[in-house]
């Protein structure tokens, strides 16, 4: 059955579509930086200040070599005094891959007959959670195709039954969703469900290349993707994600439609987005792209330092989508949220043996295939801090709570303390030798670092607990 997007009419008339296109593209054809004003906007970001579109246009039109390279130094020093040396990981479980849409780009789409399709049943989803906590996992991203079967009372139903799921000291300690947007009523089910945070990614922002990518099904409504937040916030869930999927239009416009949507949420209910999405166009089945809008390595490596600066408080999630390398560079220009031992084929966390990508079976191709172990000996082994901390979500630090705490630069109270007391969650119950022994170094160097001898103190007796068999201690 086609879907049209005729069926799908926006109800609610208080949701209105706020992507001006002539604007944008106003900003970009005649905005021409000096040297000068590149490094002024750099200065008011470092000031931790959200950037305007025309901030934003300025860091984008800037092309000289050395004011690119005073970019990326500049967000690699705002990503430090925000975030310290923190990385937070999770998981994506895929839960279902009917689908009503037609994307052109996408291996689920409805025509695709070449796609296996598959649902979850509840003891398989009891199975992968479980396999994943074996790994060590405390954080996971619930992914669903886009289908009638996949409503809200079906996403709060997986979002209890893996909160549900223990296995030894595993848990998972925060549920976030990759789904369909919902209408107002929808987003407060799942909401009351325990989910984390909401993630709905426009894909494209611009509204005729959108056209021609999502010609049937609800996707095809722009206006209803769009608005999706708008509803959430409504519906009280104030922690949502956004992203744009580069390579199906000008990056340049994705970047600025990202800032401005990030505005547009600010302004109406305080709050931006926790987290910003960049993820690549890879192959995926029988997929229709436009080659034209490839986005190089090196200009993807500019769109990460332009969106940490022109957003300083929101996260940045580089998925497995990119190889190792690209993600290890992305990491110093302002990632502070990576996927590890990644699996896209449905069921195949559960799995005793690793399987070869399908694409008739996955969405698209990862191209980061390590397990989280090594992902984590990679971040130890350079410095980083791997957290697994969901700390704020519990106590409530979301939303316009998570910016009060954020915005001054407080969060960092918060966050390496508990990032330490995860990692030593890890170590303790999931590391090799090799990697407990690196992790130990940097723990006792985050230990050394910290200004505020009462909180080191405090830390280093929560560690203690952990070794003595504590657990899920934070502040």
């Amino acid at each position: 059955m086609i879907f049209t997007p005729e069926k799908y009419k926006i109800k609610d008339e208080r949701m209105k579509p706020f992507i001006d296109v002539e604007e944008i593209e106003g900003y970009l054809e005649s905005v021409r930086p000096d040297r000068q004003r590149v490094l002024d906007v750099i200065a008011k970001s470092l000031d931790k200040k959200r950037l305007t579109l025309e901030e934003t246009a300025v860091l984008i039109n800037a092309t000289d070599p050395d004011l690119i390279e005073a970019i990326k130094d500049g967000a690699r020093t705002l990503k430090k005094i925000v975030y310290g040396n923190r990385i937070v990981l999770f998981a994506p479980l895929y839960i279902g891959n009917k689908c009503i849409n037609n994307c052109a780009y996408c291996g689920f789409r409805a025509e695709n007959k070449d796609a296996i399709r598959k649902t979850l049943q509840q003891e398989e989803i009891k199975q992968e959670i479980m396999a994943l906590e074996e790994n060590g996992q405390k954080r996971l991203v619930l992914v669903f195709g886009e289908h009638p079967e996949y409503n809200a009372d079906y996403i709060a139903e997986c979002t209890k039954i893996a909160y549900s799921v223990k296995k030894g000291n595993g848990e998972i300690r925060r549920v976030n969703i990759n789904a369909a947007p919902l209408d107002i009523e929808g987003f407060r089910k799942v909401h009351q469900a325990g989910i984390g945070t909401y993630q709905i990614f426009q894909e494209t922002y611009h509204p005729e290349a959108y056209k021609w990518y999502h010609k049937s099904g609800r996707k095809a409504d722009y206006n209803w993707r769009v608005t999706a937040f708008d509803r959430a916030q409504e519906a009280g869930l104030d922690d949502v994600g956004m992203g744009a999927l580069f390579g199906l239009y000008d990056w340049k416009f994705e970047v600025m439609a990202m800032v401005r949507h990030t505005n547009h949420l600010e302004a109406c209910y305080d709050v931006g987005p926790h987290t910003i999405s960049f993820p690549r166009i890879t192959a995926a089945s029988n997929n229709c792209i436009k080659p034209e809008y490839e986005v190089s390595d090196e200009d993807f490596t500019r769109i990460i330092a332009i969106l940490r600066l022109a957003v300083p408080y929101t996260g940045l999630i580089l998925t497995a989508r990119e190889p190792a390398h690209i993600r290890t560079e992305a990491l110093s220009f302002g990632v502070s949220q990576i996927d590890g031992g990644t699996k896209l084929e449905i069921g195949s966390y559960s799995e005793s043996v690793n399987l070869d990508q399908d694409l008739n079976k996955e969405q698209f191709k990862i191209n980061d295939d390590r397990s989280l172990n090594e992902v984590i000996d990679e971040l130890l082994e350079k410095g980083y801090l791997p957290s697994f901390c969901t700390s704020c979500y519990r106590m409530g630090r979301t939303g316009e709570h998570f910016m009060e705490f954020s915005v001054p630069g407080f969060i960092k109270r918060f966050c390496t303390p508990n990032g330490i007391l995860t990692l030593a969650e890890y170590l303790m119950d999931y590391a090799p030798e090799h990697t407990a022994k690196k992790g130990w170094e940097v723990i006792a160097r985050e230990l050394k670092d910290l200004e505020d001898e009462n909180v080191r103190n405090e830390i280093e007796d929560r560690i203690e607990k952990i070794k003595k068999g504590k657990r899920d201690l934070y502040f």
